[in-house]
């Protein structure tokens, strides 16, 4: 049995305490390797080593940090299919997924970021003779990043690659559900001669690690994506010192179509927004609000195109829906579906549990593929001819609920999704900004004006228009209300993990 390793200081490390814990493959629902079960003293060595290694890498040239996290680049894409077999065993999700969407994005987070601190500028003001100003952005020293279990090297490196481009030091947490890529994330590291302490990965509980490095008053900034209520969390802790903090937090979007839309490409996308990685993506449209005219259409040709995805084993190419994270997660699925029934709500498809049947690909991928953990034997739980045992849920279609119910109100993260009808603009944006949440929002429409106007309405941090899920690295990313603070991606980024300083020259 694998034991996963913390990547303190340079090093593969053991945790303090010796003591590991159980990581699952969704698909099987057995143990295949273990995590380090870290705590308060992990955390402490961590922030000791990042402290070491801030002076001299927050004054490293620009062009070496480039270097460095190239070679970083370099190597992701050298190991992009093992990388993907391991996020898909990991995580649940189908491994096309994983080779087109999740590793290729951990590639170009670090590219981006890497050439992005090479074109920064700072402002610079004459005072007409007086004096001239300007100011510094400096890296602001160890800061702690938290990841989800959703995407989970691709929203990793979306932390710490803007932060080591910035020049600050890293205390991360991946995700105790996920942890296998950013274990070998930390491999990587080391070969492409990531300088010691720079980035100290601690894995392990959110109760110890991650509250260990919220508390930790020598770092200066927490980068958390996750559920609503740890945000709540980190905030009362960190606020009274004073950290900057960057909260994504939890959505329940909605996806308004007009009866204008382009209808085929609406009827594509709306498919794969609401069950793209099993509907465990923060952005999908998990409320679809449909015009009246073109409503019973949709339903008859959404729910025919929703019933022929295939739930499978993620490990075959042609898989649309993989496993459910974990046991609790699709504990927690399940309670929402049998809630909607009890609040009026008629399930048109899916509701149950899969059961899908073991496919040799996927079982000869298991095995012979396990040479992604580098080196280690095959899992133990290889499933020669026994059926997929895990955690899959049916794609979900439910209608008839009200749009104030608790299924429309509160966040599922799964593949369950409710459709309603409505009759106005002024309607449907009621019912669209009457959440806790405000992340994203996607609007159907062919009518420019419309577009502009209903997209400024909606509280919403990110609303795509005819298109779901287009990302622009260069744009900032967040949302409103109980969905976050501060604005991740681009150069706002890079500016959080730095500190303004004015120096003001007399003439």
């Amino acid at each position: 049995m694998l034991k996963l390793e913390n990547y303190i200081d340079g090093r593969l490390t053991a945790p303090v305490s010796d003591k590991y814990l159980d990581n699952f493959d969704p698909s099987t629902g057995q143990v295949y390797s273990l995590i380090p079960d870290s705590d308060e003293r992990d955390v402490q060595i961590a922030v000791d080593a990042a402290s070491a290694a801030f002076p001299a890498w927050s004054k490293t040239p620009l062009e070496e940090r480039f270097a460095v996290l190239m070679r970083l680049v370099g190597l992701i894409e050298r190991d992009l299919d093992k990388l993907a077999l391991a996020e898909s065993i990991d995580n649940g999700k189908p491994v096309s997924l994983a080779r087109t969407v999740d590793i290729p994005r951990a590639a170009s987070n670090f590219r981006f970021y890497a050439t992005a601190a090479m074109h920064t500028a700072n402002e610079s003001h004459d005072s007409v003779g007086q004096a001239i100003n300007y100011t510094l952005r400096q890296p602001l020293g160890v800061v702690g990043c938290i990841s989800p279990w959703n995407l989970p090297l691709y929203l990793f490196t979306w932390k710490i690659a803007p932060a080591i481009a910035a020049g600050c030091t890293v205390v991360a947490k991946p995700s105790e559900v996920t942890p296998m890529t950013a274990y070998l994330l930390s491999k990587l590291c080391i070969e492409a001669g990531l300088p010691a302490g720079v980035l100290n990965i601690v894995h392990g509980l959110g109760p110890k690690v991650g509250s260990a490095i919220v508390a930790h008053r020598e770092i200066k900034a927490i980068s958390f994506t996750g559920g609503t209520k740890t945000g709540e969390e980190i905030a009362r802790v960190a606020a009274p010192m004073f950290k900057k903090l960057s909260l994504e937090l939890g959505g329940k979007n909605p996806n308004i179509i007009f009866a204008d839309c382009n209808y085929e490409e609406m009827l594509a996308t709306t498919v794969r927004s609401s069950f793209s990685n099993q509907g465990e993506i923060c952005l999908c449209g998990s409320r679809i609000f449909v015009e009246r005219p073109i409503y019973e259409k949709f339903k008859h040709d959404f729910i025919a195109a929703v019933s022929k995805l295939k739930v499978g084993d993620p490990l075959e190419s042609d898989t649309d829906v993989g496993a459910i994270v974990s046991k609790q997660h699709f504990d927690k699925i399940m309670s929402y579906i049998a809630l909607a029934k009890t609040e009026g709500g008629t399930v048109l498809t899916g509701g149950n549990r899969s059961e899908p049947p073991a496919s040799a690909g996927g079982q000869e991928s298991r095995t012979s593929n396990a040479d992604f953990r580098t080196g280690a034997p095959p899992p133990a739980h290889a499933r020669g001819s026994a059926p997929l045992t895990g955690w899959f849920i049916d794609p979900t279609v439910i209608e008839g609920l009200s749009h104030d119910c608790r299924t429309n109100q509160e966040e599922i993260f799964g593949p369950v999704v409710t459709i309603m009808p409505f009759d106005t603009e002024e309607e449907v944006l009621a019912y669209a900004n009457g959440v806790r949440y405000g992340l994203s929002a996607t609007i159907w429409t062919e009518n420019l004006s419309r577009a502009h106007r209903v997209s400024s309405s909606l509280e919403s941090g990110v609303v795509w228009v005819n298109c779901w899920l287009l990302r622009d690295l260069r744009t900032p990313f967040g949302g409103v209300k109980d969905s976050g603070l501060g604005r991740e991606g681009g150069f706002e980024a890079l500016k959080f993990f730095t500190e303004d300083k004015n120096i003001c020259i007399k003439i």
